[in-house]
């Protein structure tokens, strides 16, 4: 970055994300009952957020070739401030489905958009900073849980939607300053893209590295909880530990994966986190007891905190001058995983058996290790990113 206070004003966007996600996300039993829906309902909405995310996700493409990804992130944010406030607010289902929705596209603005942003980070810096910046998003995504547990002992659940809300609105408006002005995309009207694509195969490759990342990912959030509940019988206040031990392993695994890719390279990093992740999943289907999925959930925690700033710093070097399209289209794979991972699980096994039934991110992950491979393609030389003239900062972080 140019200097610290834009890194800083980044980091702010992810843990923003981050804190709205799990403000969500962790009142939704509390919606529940105010919109008198039942559990089934509650799953069909989450889908839906997913799909609206993709399309998200496509529209921060549109608006970053046009006005470049700060205009992306920026939008994205007030959308999902938006519409967290009136899902706060709203009572009457027929309004909250579209508000749900509005979220949803916000949501996926802002996840494509803050990684088009942290490439153009890492290529200013020329250092690894993705972790770190992934490690700014788990922290937040923790602290936006407590919040809404201190609310719900305190207040209600309406308080959290409308803090985090404000927080998006306070990092949309300072962004409009401290996001990158650069532009990693081609140009409206370019006749050059029809001659020069991007690198399909390339895209592909990566998004399925995303994609099993989030497979895990989303099996271990949805179904960790459930399996030591209701599949190994362990106390009610036992239960949340192995999704506790997932968070924890992630964030230090962020934390430690920049110095990493320094030192041991992303191919050699992300292939030992493909196999501790692997692992992790074989141990919570082997060894049905507290103890064994705790620490397989760990493992399959240090292997999607590796795996995803890794792929979404390699796509950005497939084609560094359209960066920002790139990483919009690898971001697609994201919500395919989530949905994968979310619903295979419960669709294969319940109770005991549902620890079985984590052999199924294992295999996604082993059948996107011929990925690793692309991690090692080297930059293809392009044109420089178009970015606007200095303006005297100071050095880069």
């Amino acid at each position: 970055m140019r200097n610290r206070a834009e890194f800083i004003g980044l980091a702010s966007a992810y843990a923003a994300q981050g804190l709205g996600y799990a403000a969500l996300v962790t009142v939704l039993p509390q919606l529940e009952t105010r919109l008198r829906i039942g559990e089934t309902t509650v799953s069909l909405l989450l889908l839906g957020v997913c799909v609206a995310a993709a399309a998200g996700s496509a529209l921060a493409d549109l608006v970053a070739v046009r006005w470049g990804s700060r205009q992306a992130l920026c939008s994205g944010l007030v959308l999902e401030a938006v519409a967290l406030g009136a899902i706060a607010w709203i009572g009457d289902f027929g309004i909250f489905v579209p508000a749900l929705v509005a979220y949803g596209i916000g949501l996926g603005m802002v996840d494509a958009a803050s990684n088009m942003q942290g490439v153009l980070a890492q290529k200013h810096s020329g250092t690894s900073l993705l972790g770190r910046l992934y490690a700014a998003y788990t922290a937040a995504a923790v602290g936006g849980a407590l919040l809404v547990s201190a609310c719900l002992a305190t207040t209600s659940s309406l308080l959290p939607l409308l803090l985090t809300a404000a927080v998006q609105l306070a990092v949309a408006v300072a962004g409009i300053r401290l996001f990158d002005r650069a532009r990693a995309a081609h140009r409206p009207h370019d006749d050059r893209v029809r001659r020069d694509p991007l690198p399909r195969n390339g895209i592909w490759f990566i998004g399925l590295l995303v994609l099993a990342a989030f497979t895990v990912d989303s099996a271990v959030s949805a179904w960790g909880t459930v399996y030591l509940a209701d599949g190994l019988q362990v106390a009610s206040a036992a239960a949340p530990l192995g999704y506790a031990a997932y968070q924890a392993a992630v964030f230090l695994a962020r934390l430690a994966v920049d110095p990493a890719v320094r030192r041991f390279g992303r191919t050699r990093l992300a292939t030992a986190a493909t196999a501790v992740g692997v692992s992790g999943c074989g141990v919570v289907a082997a060894v049905p007891d507290i103890v064994g999925a705790v620490a397989g959930f760990a493992a399959a925690g240090v292997c999607t905190g590796i795996l995803v700033p890794i792929a979404f710093g390699a796509a950005g070097d497939l084609r560094p001058e359209r960066s920002d399209e790139v990483i919009a289209r690898v971001n697609l794979f994201n919500y395919a995983g989530a949905v994968a991972g979310a619903v295979a699980l419960g669709l294969v096994a319940t109770g005991p058996a549902l620890g079985y039934a984590f052999m199924l991110p294992a295999v996604v992950l082993l059948l996107a290790t011929p990925a690793l491979r692309r991690l090692r393609q080297e930059r293809r030389p392009s044109a420089a990113v178009t970015t606007p003239a200095p303006t005297g900062k100071g050095a880069m972080i």
